[in-house]
């Protein structure tokens, strides 16, 4: 009996540091897959450094690395669209649940959206879908830990310590600045740095999206479930329907 439920001890403590991986998953994933575009794209002449440091999406715009850039980011947004609805529970399961916290959930999922569209609508191809998409994933994406950060200092229990609130607003203080400074500096045809500002920019969002996994590794379940309710008709018919709960 000592050696079963240590057993299901350790089988919890699997599952809680399962779920904290997830947000590991999209920083590694997603910044791994941007650099290895931008190696490819200075190996095969897509871009030329010499002459100006590229965008991220830049380098996303020419085969081959054209179609690692799109899977890269449809596997991140999806990633996010998880973490996002997780986090959203986690909040609701602490008895925090407020329209702040609604609200942060639908900023990340549109942030998500962004992602993928910057992945799919490549600037040479589809400018006007494309910048859409990176206002969505930058712009909306900041906003989102905004939101985030906010809610570090209002849900109670913390699970993270006093470090992760003050350096969610570091991050998110940082990535405001830059993305300010791209757009500035890429009004002034300076859009060398300003590609620098940008690509310091997703490499912080992509870290804060990698903190949540000090909130995460308490999580002990998190699953869906269809179960049937029998409800009653005026005409004394019983109909079995089938509700979603959580």
């Amino acid at each position: 009996m000592v050696l079963f439920g240590r057993g299901e001890e350790f089988a919890d403590r699997i599952r809680m540091w399962a779920w904290s991986l997830v947000p590991i998953a999209i920083a590694v994933w997603s910044i791994g897959g941007m650099w290895i575009v931008y190696f490819m794209a200075v190996a095969n002449g897509s871009v030329n450094i010499s002459e100006v440091f590229p965008y991220i999406s830049t380098c996303g715009s020419y085969p081959p690395q054209s179609c690692i850039f799109g899977q890269v980011l449809n596997v991140a947004a999806i990633l996010v669209v998880w973490v996002a609805f997780i986090r959203y529970q986690q909040v609701r399961d602490l008895g925090c649940h407020s329209h702040l916290n609604t609200a942060s959930t639908v900023l990340g999922v549109l942030s998500a959206l962004g992602i993928s569209m910057v992945g799919n609508f490549q600037q040479s191809n589809q400018f006007e879908a494309h910048v859409v998409g990176a206002i969505l994933a930058f712009f909306v994406g900041v906003a989102y830990f905004w939101l985030q950060t906010i809610m570090t200092y209002r849900v109670k229990p913390r699970y993270c310590g006093r470090w992760v609130g003050p350096l969610r607003f570091l991050l998110c203080t940082a990535c405001t600045v830059l993305i300010i400074m791209m757009g500035v500096l890429h009004s002034q045809n300076m859009k060398g740095v300003a590609a620098i500002c940008e690509w310091i920019a997703a490499m912080f969002l992509f870290l804060l999206f990698a903190l949540f996994t000090v909130e995460f590794r308490h999580i002990d379940g998190h699953f869906f479930h269809v179960q049937k309710k029998v409800i009653s008709i005026p005409n004394e018919m019983q109909v079995s329907t089938l509700t979603l709960g959580v």
